[in-house]
C-alpha cells in the first residue's frame, strides 16, 4: 500500500470514528472491497453481505419496519393469494427473522413454509418451517420477496459536466468522488429506463435488480412469484437517485460501513418489464385480495366488545398497510408460472391487471422519514 494510499486510509480511520462507527469493522470492510475508494456496487454489496456485513450481524426489525410487522394484514393477503393460486407451500426470499411466515403458520397451519435468509435460522420461528440460503432450484409454491429488490447492490452514476455518465465511487466513511465512466450495458440500461438529461443527476442501474428478479422467477413451476417494495416508474424517476441508509430506526446518509442497512428504490417497470410481470400497488392488491380498513359499527362495541376490539385492530392494520402516502403506494411485481390473460375480468386476473399509470409517491416504511 502505497503512502498516499495508507493516509487516506487513516483519514477515513478517523471519519468513521468520530461518527461513533466501529474502526475494526472499517478496517474488515477495506480488506473486502480492496481498499478506500471503490465503485459504490462493490461497496454496497460488501457492506451488506460480506463477512462484517450489515446482514450477517443485524435483525432488521431492530432497524426499519416493513409490512410484515404491521400486524396480520400482509400474511393475511398472501394465505389468500396462495389459495386463489392453488398452491400451498409459501417461500419468503429475504425473510429477515422470519416474522412473516410466523404469522402465516398462525393463519394456517397446513402451509408448507420455507424461509431463504442470509443470517442463521431465528429462534423465533416454528420448527416445522424450512430455512435455507440459497433458492431451490425448482418451486411449485408461491414466492414472496417483501423489501428484497431494494436491497440488492446496483451502479450508482452521475451525469458529468461534458455529458458523461460515470460511475460514483465511495469509501467506507460514506465520502464519494466520480469515477470511470460507466459500462455501455449500464449505459444502454439508462437509455431505455432512467434517462440522465442534467449535470449532476444521478441514477441507481436496476439491472442487477432485474436479473435477481428474473433468478427468481425462472425457478417458478407451478406458483407465481411477487416482490414487494417502494419504487418509481418511468414518468416519475428521481433526478438525484435514491440510495441512503438505516440505522436504529433513523435514515442516514449512506454509509457502507456494516453497520448500516442500505437500500434504493426499485425501477418497478425494468424489473417487470424483464419478466412480463404485472405491477399494481399494495392498496390496490389488498383491496382485491378482501382485505378492508373500514372500521365496525359502534353497535359492536355494546353486543360484543371482544369482536369490536378484534375487528377495529384489524381495519387499523390495513388502513395503515394501504396508507397513502406510506405502504400503500408500495409496488407488487406479480408473474405466474402460466400465461394470464391481464384483460380477462378472472379472479386470477384481476390480480394480474397492470398499475394504472398514476405518479407514484414515495412510500417508505413506518419509522422511514426522508433523510434531509
Amino acid at each position: 500500500m502505497s503512502s498516499a494510499t495508507t493516509a487516506d486510509t487513516a483519514d477515513r480511520r478517523s471519519v468513521v470514528a468520530q461518527r461513533g462507527g466501529n474502526v475494526g469493522v472499517l478496517d474488515t470492510m477495506l480488506c473486502s472491497i480492496g481498499g478506500p475508494w471503490v465503485p459504490w456496487r462493490q461497496a454496497w454489496e460488501a457492506a451488506l453481505y460480506g463477512p462484517s456485513g450489515f446482514y450477517r450481524r443485524n435483525r432488521p426489525a431492530d432497524h426499519f419496519t416493513t409490512s410484515a410487522h404491521v400486524g396480520t394484514g400482509l400474511a393475511t393477503a398472501i394465505r389468500t393469494l396462495a389459495r386463489r393460486l392453488g398452491v400451498d407451500h409459501v417461500v419468503d426470499v429475504g425473510s429477515g427473522s422470519g416474522e412473516l411466515l410466523g404469522t402465516l403458520r398462525a393463519l394456517d397451519p397446513d402451509l408448507v413454509l420455507t424461509a431463504v435468509e442470509l443470517r442463521e435460522r431465528s429462534a423465533v420461528v416454528p420448527p416445522d418451517l424450512a430455512w435455507v440460503q440459497a433458492l431451490p432450484d425448482a418451486l411449485d409454491a408461491l414466492v414472496v420477496a417483501n423489501e428484497y429488490l431494494d436491497n440488492i447492490a446496483c451502479p450508482v452514476v452521475q451525469l458529468d459536466e461534458h455529458g458523461t455518465v460515470r460511475m460514483v465511487e465511495v469509501n467506507p466513511a460514506g465520502v464519494e468522488r466520480l469515477g470511470a465512466p460507466a459500462d455501455q450495458d449500464s449505459v444502454d440500461w439508462l437509455a431505455r429506463w432512467w434517462p440522465l438529461t442534467d449535470t449532476g443527476d444521478r441514477a441507481e442501474v436496476g439491472l442487477s435488480r432485474d436479473q435477481a428478479w428474473a433468478d427468481v422467477v425462472i425457478r417458478l413451476g407451478h406458483g407465481a412469484a411477487v416482490a414487494i417494495d417502494y419504487g418509481h416508474q418511468l414518468a416519475h424517476r428521481p433526478v438525484g437517485g435514491t440510495l441512503t441508509s438505516y440505522r436504529n430506526g433513523r435514515q442516514t446518509a449512506p454509509t457502507p460501513d456494516g453497520r448500516h442497512d442500505l437500500t434504493a428504490h426499485v425501477a418497478v417497470d425494468s424489473v417487470a418489464a424483464n419478466v412480463d410481470a404485472a405491477v399494481r400497488t399494495q392498496r390496490e392488491m389488498l383491496k382485491d385480495l378482501g382485505l378492508s380498513g373500514v372500521r365496525p359499527p359502534r353497535q359492536l362495541a355494546t353486543s360484543d366488545p371482544a369482536a369490536y376490539v378484534r375487528e377495529l385492530s384489524a381495519a387499523s392494520q390495513v388502513a395503515d398497510l394501504t396508507a397513502s402516502p406510506g405502504l400503500g403506494d408500495f409496488f407488487w411485481i406479480l408473474s405466474t408460472s402460466h400465461p394470464v390473460d391481464r384483460h380477462e375480468p378472472s379472479a386470477q386476473g384481476a390480480l394480474l391487471r397492470p398499475c394504472r399509470p398514476t405518479a407514484p409517491t414515495r412510500g417508505l416504511p413506518a419509522g422511514r422519514a426522508p433523510w434531509e
